[in-house]
């Protein structure tokens, strides 16, 4: 299910949409199937990245933080270390989460199930142009250049309303009965992320001085998505990447890789790798989140790069607010600092990023100029 925006421009206005729009022409998209692909010797050009954004080759490794959850390091020293990390670039690792390891594997488990699916089982998900739901091969129906070696599942979870079954739905309605496993497992994998996603916002309330309980209240019901991520193997890895450059536009992310490397972060100038870690979940700061923060934690620009030899797969839990939750910073943050972006609902800044803006490290302040040049008032 989509999230519904009410923020349509109109003709005058849409002349005033940033200058990278998403491509959304009439010419038929490529197909993307690795199988097929792996056998020709060069991948298409619409895979080949520009020289400038190839993936790296033996890049340092990142030092991001250990937060452990169970109570065995303080509170006041996990906020230390979470200030640190996110003021620089807002990555950090959890872990004794709580989360039970038998559905962390039920989870990877389903979503290899899932991904081994012929084409045409897959597409009966087929995701919609403008909506944030459902099966993306590589994106090929909203891109023609640039596009990521990867296909994706991404459904959305609501915690609006106690014992609200919104992924079980999902599985049922779009895929049929024979996949009510899948919806069982996701529900209860994106209920425990929900409740992950409560127990950090404290810790970022605390770094930021703000009361403790501030950002957990306003996630409480929160309106996320869940998106499951398949990076086949590539025959020219050197060329193209599993997702390219950018910041995410929600939250606060949650990600759990499998034992394949991929994930890197570009800080202080140049790429460095989080390798993988089966205890740990990888959390950063989304773009909502640092205007939140007004700026003060940041959302660093990230991607995924591919192999020859093994499939790699991520399960990342993209937390975001209620629909109609206004995202303004808190007034502790803001008798502190001057105001940097304006106000606005996470339904808007998701229809700018599915309709208007392809994502990238611009995606936030293209945005807030968006918002400002068309005067919407919240």
């Amino acid at each position: 299910m989509a999230i519904i925006c009410t923020t349509t421009a109109s003709p005058a206005e849409k002349e005033q949409e940033p200058k990278q729009s998403l491509e959304n022409d009439q010419t038929p998209p490529i197909v993307f199937n690795p199988s097929l692909l792996n056998l020709q010797s060069r991948i298409p050009n619409q895979f080949i990245w520009p020289d400038e954004e190839k993936p790296s080759i033996d890049i340092p490794e990142l030092n991001v933080p250990f937060i452990d959850l169970s109570g065995q390091d303080s509170t006041l020293e996990a906020s230390r270390l979470i200030t640190e990390a996110c003021t620089k670039h807002g990555f950090f690792l959890v872990v004794n989460h709580g989360v039970s390891e038998s559905l962390i594997s039920d989870a990877h488990r389903l979503m290899e199930s899932f991904f081994d699916m012929p084409p045409a089982g897959k597409q009966r998900a087929q995701r919609k142009f403008g909506e944030s739901s459902g099966y993306a091969s590589s994106f090929t129906g909203r891109f023609s250049t640039k596009l990521p070696w990867k296909e994706t599942l991404s459904f959305r979870f609501s915690n609006e309303n106690n014992g609200s079954r919104t992924v079980q739905d999902y599985f049922s309605c779009t895929l049929g009965q024979e996949f009510d496993q899948f919806g069982n497992v996701y529900q209860d994998y994106c209920e425990a992320m929900s409740s992950l996603s409560l127990r950090i916002m404290e810790l970022l309330g605390l770094s930021l001085g703000v009361n403790l309980d501030y950002f957990r209240r306003f996630f409480e019901e929160n309106d996320s998505i869940m998106r499951l991520n398949h990076y086949p193997p590539c025959q020219t890895p050197d060329l193209t990447l599993g997702t390219g450059p950018h910041c995410d536009p929600s939250s606060l992310t949650i990600l759990h890789q499998d034992h394949v490397n991929g994930l890197q972060v570009f800080v202080d100038n140049q790429w460095q790798s989080i390798p993988p870690n089966p205890k740990a979940f990888v959390v950063n700061i989304g773009d909502t989140f640092m205007a939140l923060s007004n700026g003060i934690f940041k959302s660093c620009l990230h991607r995924a790069v591919v192999n020859r030899e093994s499939a790699r797969k991520s399960m990342a839990f993209f937390l975001c607010p209620r629909r109609d939750k206004v995202v303004k910073p808190p007034s502790e943050i803001l008798e502190k600092t001057p105001r940097r972006y304006p106000d606005f609902t996470w339904p808007m800044f998701l229809e700018f990023t599915q309709k208007h803006y392809r994502a990238d490290e611009n995606t936030l302040d293209s945005f807030s100029n968006w918002v400002i040049t068309n005067k919407y008032i919240i």
